[in-house]
């Protein structure tokens, strides 16, 4: 039973992001992903400088002048959100907790997903699958997935991104519009990422918090990984160190970006002190552009 402040926390997301979705944004999504086919929808007469090669002979000769055939998309797409509830997503030093902004980016993706009348559903993980919520239409079913990311505790606090393609390779068979949501703050995953690209249609939202990339001069500060539960009580004004943590951030910056690259996947980073919708609006506009 949820409590009223969170019900009212969730109820207020609920209508921000749907807000946030709106036509123009999900015309974007709309023309960046495709549908694998095209089905016939009707005839019409024939006008000057269509396809010749539409043409319905059948039709045509028993009116006696040219018909062509006209086709729609197939556009009933299944996305799937594949969203790391990981303990290192309950960070945050500007605007809002890493996991709010996970929150912020499925809710939108979900509502354009419904709103083109695509199925949309989740994988909850952490160090291995927790929860696979089976795609469906619906802006009920969206409600269900926000309140599962809002509450949902996972049993395990740290990440394992490869434990997660192996389920989703394993288990996700029809091809899927995927949406890795992670700070992606794991490493020996490039496999089983590299699989699933293959198969299905994979962009990777990568979240992070300034915090992370720079550690800030504030003398001797106590740090504890969420992930591990460890705590270590460090000196910020050691410059040395603050060296050591701005190269083990482009490190593993630079893992992730050769990573999808590699994979022929697009890559989207996002921050706590940042927005949302112009990031995810340049990758609609560069996968229309590509196509």
């Amino acid at each position: 039973m949820l409590n009223k402040e969170l019900l009212h926390k969730i109820r207020r997301f609920h209508f921000r992001t749907r807000r946030l979705s709106s036509d123009l944004f999900a015309g974007r999504y709309e023309s960046a992903f495709k549908g694998q086919g095209m089905e016939f929808a009707e005839v019409r007469e024939y006008q000057p400088g269509d396809d010749i090669r539409t043409i319905d002979w059948n039709v045509s000769a028993r009116f006696g002048h040219p018909f062509i055939k006209i086709f729609h998309e197939e556009r009933e797409l299944t996305v799937i959100l594949l969203l790391d509830l990981s303990g290192s997503h309950l960070f945050g030093t500007r605007k809002k907790f890493k996991r709010e902004l996970l929150a912020e980016v499925a809710g939108m993706l979900a509502f354009l997903a419904i709103r083109t009348n695509d199925k949309v559903g989740a994988i909850l993980f952490s160090s291995g699958v927790e929860k696979y919520i089976p795609p469906k239409k619906g802006a009920s079913h969206v409600w269900r997935l926000i309140k599962e990311i809002f509450t949902y505790k996972p049993e395990a606090p740290g990440t394992s991104i490869k434990a997660l393609f192996t389920y989703v390779n394993r288990v996700i068979k029809r091809h899927a519009i995927l949406f890795l949501i992670s700070d992606c703050m794991d490493t020996g995953f490039e496999k089983p990422l590299r699989l699933a690209a293959k198969k299905h249609d994979l962009t990777i939202i990568k979240i992070s918090d300034p915090a992370e990339k720079e550690l800030p001069d504030a003398g001797f500060i106590t740090l504890r990984d969420p992930e591990t539960g460890e705590s270590a009580l460090i000196n910020t004004k050691s410059r040395g160190l603050r060296e050591r943590w701005r190269d083990y951030s482009t490190e593993q910056a630079a893992y992730i970006s050769n990573t999808a690259k590699m994979a022929g996947v697009d890559l989207v980073e996002l921050n706590t002190d940042g927005r949302v919708v112009e990031p995810l609006s340049r990758l609609f506009d560069r996968r229309r552009m590509r196509r």
